[in-house]
């Protein structure tokens, strides 16, 4: 039996990463999440989360509003369409290549 290598090679980098495959997870479970509830859900220093962000924001695969709540900063997140079609791309490429490893 052989391997297709083409569903790896097809593969995001972008979202490939754990710490933005995880953002992407989360965000794609919800419509938006706070930029608090991702560091703590995540277990990342504030630090990572911003650069993983910033990232994804830059690739168009998620959209970034800061806003205030009760006179405090509240930054929220959420897929773009874009994003949303890139994800189910890369889960698709998975379950490609889940499938054709699968022992027959």
């Amino acid at each position: 039996m052989s391997v297709n290598p083409e569903p790896f090679l097809n593969l995001d980098r972008v979202i490939h990463e754990k710490g933005r495959l995880a953002i992407m997870s989360l965000l794609a479970a919800s419509p938006e999440l706070s930029f608090t509830d991702l560091r703590n859900s995540l277990n990342m220093t504030d630090g990572n989360v911003t650069t993983h962000i910033r990232t994804l924001q830059e690739a168009g695969y998620i959209s970034v509003a800061k806003t205030f709540q009760k006179n405090r900063p509240l930054t929220t997140c959420s897929l773009t369409p874009a994003g949303r079609k890139a994800f189910t791309t890369y889960i698709n490429l998975l379950e490609e290549i889940v499938q054709q490893t699968k022992l027959k």
